[in-house]
Formats: structure tokens, sequence, C-alpha cells
């Protein structure tokens, strides 16, 4: 019999409460971002933090950003240089600091992305895994014990014997069909000519965000995965992932077979059978490293020469099974047409996109083929 008591449901709005912060947290953030800003430059993010505070109060009377600085050395963020002769001659940030800038990026980015697929390395094939699909099959000789379902075999037992005549044989068995979780080698290009930071845009700086985000993604939550970062400008060479919030725009040309052939030798050392390369550029392939150890580099449009190159590198890719994902930053329709058809020389994709949406577009694109697999 129902209690008397009316019994009220609904929803109680309340209005909301931002987490609490210290003054210390609240300042870190900026001061993150500005050490983004400056290349891991110490001193400089430091001066423009002084400004910040002046323009928009971020310390109070009780908390100074010379007691914002304490806490870092206290906190183990940064740390005093020392000179040949065993004094102080500066400061710099730690290993620690680096992995809370690679963290915030990676907030940043992959937080404003959709949960679906977060956490599932998930392969179209099944087979042996560890990822269960809901889906079940008859058992099959060679099957392991452990994944029988036993809840499903032990009701197929009682539905084909009875209940009062029960018996377990090999045919009501079924197991739980799993998925393969595959890995993934990954190789980030990053462009870092000098029309990185031309036209008055500063197309470096988000770039180095995705590379930290993506880094702290694949090490924190992809183990088994591999990321290696390529720069390239006249040359490219590889760089650790702890060199990233350094990185900076040289006075350099633009040598993108230099990128592909590196990120294709690195890629070929891999054993895993999945493998691609995302390459972030806003300019045109302006230069050639010849056989001889000069440089070839014209600066003024598509050299017929260099292209066919680009070309090459692509189709070469493509015999490896290792498709290229270009993130072109620039718009132009001549630009676009060469990445078109250096896109189809290699099979890959390409996204022509500006700096706000690059991040999620990345990740996106990178969760995508993480969930399928790429076969030799």
């Amino acid at each position: 019999m129902r209690d008397n008591k009316t019994i009220k449901k609904g929803f109680v709005f309340q209005n909301y409460k931002p987490p609490f912060q210290t003054p210390f947290d609240k300042i870190f953030e900026v001061f993150k971002e500005l050490l983004t800003y400056t290349s891991g430059d110490f001193d400089e993010a430091i001066d423009w933090l002084r400004e910040l505070d002046k323009e928009y109060k971020l310390s109070t009377p009780d908390y100074t950003i010379d007691d914002f600085i304490e806490d870092l050395k206290k906190k183990g963020y940064i740390r005093e240089t020392i000179n040949p002769d065993g004094k102080g001659d500066g400061i710099e940030i730690t290993s620690k600091t680096e992995r809370a800038i690679r963290q915030q990026a990676l907030d940043h980015i992959f937080g404003k992305i959709k949960n679906s697929g977060r956490g599932n390395h998930r392969s179209k094939n099944s087979g042996i895994g560890d990822e269960h699909t809901g889906d079940f099959r008859n058992y099959q000789f060679g099957d392991a014990l452990d994944k029988v379902s036993m809840t499903e075999s032990l009701k197929n037992a009682q539905i084909n014997h009875g209940i009062f005549d029960f018996s377990l044989s090999e045919e009501d068995l079924v197991v739980e069909e799993t998925l393969h979780k595959s890995q993934m080698s990954t190789v980030l290009m990053i462009d870092i000519s000098h029309s990185m930071i031309l036209y008055g845009e500063d197309r470096i700086t988000p770039a180095k965000k995705v590379a930290m985000a993506l880094a702290e993604l694949i090490t924190t939550r992809y183990p088994k995965d591999t990321l290696d970062i390529i720069v390239f400008g006249n040359d490219a060479w590889q760089i650790e992932i702890k060199d990233i919030p350094y990185l900076k725009v040289g006075p350099f040309h633009t040598n993108t077979v230099a990128g592909l052939q590196l990120a294709m030798d690195i890629l070929r050392r891999k054993r895993n059978t999945n493998k691609q390369i995302f390459m972030i550029t806003d300019g045109k392939p302006s230069c050639l490293r010849l056989k001889d150890g000069e440089y070839y580099k014209n600066s003024n449009g598509l050299d017929k020469f260099i292209v066919n190159k680009c070309y090459a590198a692509a189709q070469q890719a493509r015999r490896l099974h290792i498709p290229i994902t270009t993130f072109m930053i620039a718009q132009d329709s001549y630009l676009m047409q060469f990445v078109r058809e250096f896109t189809y020389a290699n099979k890959g994709k390409a996204f022509y996109t500006g700096l706000k949406d690059l991040g999620e577009m990345i990740f996106e694109d990178y969760e995508t083929n993480r969930r399928k697999r790429i076969r030799g």
C-alpha cells in the first residue's frame, strides 16, 4: 500500500561556484601560458606577468608576484642556473614545469572535444583482444578458456538440456567477441620556417600547443603508442618532447622533403603496423638539400623541381603504407592546389584550417585513426 506522503521529483538548480583556486594556482595558469609564448624564457614570461598584473590585478597585497616566484622555487617548478664559477646566473624552468605546460595544453585542447571514442583504441577486427564488444559466438577449438562467457554458456545448457537433466557440453559454450587494441606510431612534423610568424600572425605557438597536448595524451593515455616530433626549415631534425616549449621560428625556408624523409626513416624502425604522419605547415615548399650539401632555394613560387620532389616523397610514403595528414594553415588558392595534389599522391588527407580549430582537428583525426586499423 502506497504511503500517503507526496513524493516530489525534480531538479534543484543552484548558482555555479567555480572550483577554489589558491593565489598561486590562479597566477600559475597565466604563467604557464606565457611560458609557451616566450618559448620557455622565464625572465621574459615574468616581465609579461608583471605587466598583466598591473592591468588585471592578478596578485594581492598579501600575495605578490615575488611571493609567486618564491613558491615556484619551493615547489620545484624553477631552479637557479649555475655558471662555471659555481655562482647562480639566472633561473630556468624544470621538467616539472614542462610537464605542467603539456598538461595544460591537453586540457585546453582535448577538453573541447566530444567524449566519444576517448580511451577506446579499437580496430575494426574481431579476435583475440581485451576490449569487449557485447557480441557472442559459438566456442571454437583454440579459444582461450578465460574468454568463455559462463553466464551465457550456462543459459545455453539449461535451454538445450533442461533444468532437471542439467549438463554442459562444448556445444553450449559461447565466447564474447573482443577487439584488437591496435598500436599507433605517429610522427608530427612542425614547420618552423620564417613564415610561421610573418604577416602579424603567430602560428608557431598553436603548433607547439598541439604538439605538447598530443605528447601528453599519448604518454599518459596511450602509453603503447609512440610519438616522435620533427621540426623542419632548411633541414629537418628530431626533437625530444621536453624541447617543445622552447621551439622558436628561425630564418629558414621550407624543406618539406627533408621532413618527410626523416619521418619515414623513423617510422621504418617502428614495429607497429599502424603508422601515420601529421604535418603542420603554412607555407609552400621552397628548399631542397642537394647531394653535394648545397641548398636549392626558391621562395618566389612553387618551383617545379621542389614540388616534384615533394610528390615523390608522398608516393614513397604511400608505398610504405604511411598515410600523411596535412594541416594547412595558409589558405592561398595556389598553395591549396599543391596540397590537394600532394594528398592525392599519398592517398592521405588534408585539412585547410585556421589556427583556432587546429588542435581540435588534429585530436579528432588522431582518435579516428586510432580506432581503425591501417593495414600494410
